[in-house]
């Protein structure tokens, strides 16, 4: 890419791709938001994995995320999320499963469900559902979207608009933050922060440090505007609710976060790295401990979807869309 500090490899295309995890050795899961689990190895090949739960494949429902557990190397144990049907209608789900790799065959074994977003309702978008572990491994923390309902952001006895503490086997579930609106990247720095990258309105896309117990001020405040130009107050100081450290207007669209900690670029370790959908870019920001400052923007020409870091410290780039690529990004110069 002419002009970029990196150099694009394409890894080859996939169907609606919306995660991917890598695995000790290289291997990399990478699931398709139609319900399509796909084990990438090392050296290109790929197998689709059996065992993935039904979904709800409508508006922005599907299959979601996926990371492996902490205790991977020692049980092969890996987390995924995806919109499910219920009573009320729908809502994003987590699950657990064990990835049996059998060379020529894989598979989820034991697939379980450890939490439901609650309540289940109407539509088909903001489900948020985007997974990190904690830094010593005790937590998962999920992304709980407001299903562009709004109001329930607010509401402390609701999962709509907020972010979630449980233990890994879903047991003891605290909402962690309340007051988000599609929060669609999270992820911990390695000072042990916790950041959260979120979709906002009409503007005010935001990147937020999650700090437990804050209100994050949605629908009360964002520093955007409503569909069709409605106002809604800015945030300000002294308002009660958690400002941004980092927003946007117009928008970008956060679609994913990723921090990165790797040696191809050592320039960036520690730095915040979004996926833009309607921005149709790889964004970079500055972490300094609690503070955060714009730094690039990259522009692909496509939708962003995802952005990982790989074990070698390349970081790879999961487009949007049907035909969609994965690309490797590597130092232009040595």
């Amino acid at each position: 890419m002419a002009g970029t500090p990196f150099t694009a490899q394409s890894l080859g295309t996939f169907d609606e791709p919306w995660a991917l995890a890598f695995l000790p050795g290289g291997d990399a899961l990478i699931t398709e938001r139609g319900g399509s689990l796909v084990l990438r190895r090392a050296d290109g090949s790929r197998l689709d994995v059996t065992g993935v739960p039904e979904v709800v494949n409508a508006g922005q429902g599907g299959l979601g995320d996926v990371i492996e557990s902490p205790t991977f190397a020692q049980d092969r144990t890996v987390y995924l999320s995806w919109a499910a049907s219920g009573e009320g209608g729908t809502g994003a789900e987590i699950g657990r499963a064990r990835l049996v790799d059998e060379g020529a065959t894989a598979r989820l074994e034991g697939l379980t469900v450890i939490w439901r977003q609650q309540p289940k309702t109407s539509g088909s978008g903001h489900f948020g559902h985007r997974l990190t572990f904690s830094p010593d491994g005790q937590h998962l923390f999920v992304t709980s979207g407001e299903r562009q309902k709004m109001e329930p952001a607010q509401d402390q006895g609701s999962d709509l608009g907020k972010i979630v503490r449980m233990n890994p086997d879903g047991t003891d579930a605290q909402r962690w933050t309340y007051g988000q609106r599609n929060p669609l990247g999270i992820a911990f720095d390695p000072a042990g922060n916790l950041w959260s990258s979120e979709m906002g309105p009409q503007g005010g896309d935001e990147l937020n440090l999650i700090v437990k117990g804050r209100n994050y001020g949605w629908p009360r405040v964002s520093n955007g505007s409503h569909y069709g130009g409605a106002p809604i107050p800015d945030h300000a100081a002294g308002d009660g609710f958690e400002p941004p450290k980092v927003w946007w207007n117009p928008s970008v669209s956060p679609g994913s976060l990723m921090i990165y900690t790797g040696s191809e670029f050592p320039d960036w370790q520690g730095d915040a790295f979004i996926g833009a959908l309607s921005g149709e870019a790889l964004i970079r920001v500055d972490l300094n401990g609690t503070n955060a400052t714009k730094a690039d923007e990259w522009k692909f020409g496509e939708r962003v979807r995802a952005v990982d870091q790989a074990p070698d410290g390349s970081i790879w780039v999961l487009e949007d869309g049907s035909n969609a690529q994965l690309l490797r990004l590597t130092r232009s110069e040595r």
